[in-house]
């Protein structure tokens, strides 16, 4: 089990690293306000969704049930 959540959570730092640098890219391309770069810009928010429901499953799954 302690295998399994530290690669749990060496997988979240991952997932929540590369959250925060598409945020910083989809930052810069909107400031650039390229039309061309549209289609590139809401994939990059796309795959940013995706990775934060990632990380929201990856939280869940760390955090332990404790029914009372």
């Amino acid at each position: 089990m302690l295998i399994d959540r530290d690669s749990l959570l060496r997988k979240l730092h991952e997932l929540r690293s590369e959250h925060r640098d598409l945020d910083t890219v989809i930052a810069r391309l909107a400031d650039q306000g390229v039309a061309s770069d549209q289609l590139h810009l809401q994939r990059l928010k796309k795959r940013k969704l995706m990775l934060k429901d990632e990380v929201s499953w990856l939280e869940s799954r760390l955090i332990p049930d404790n029914i009372a």
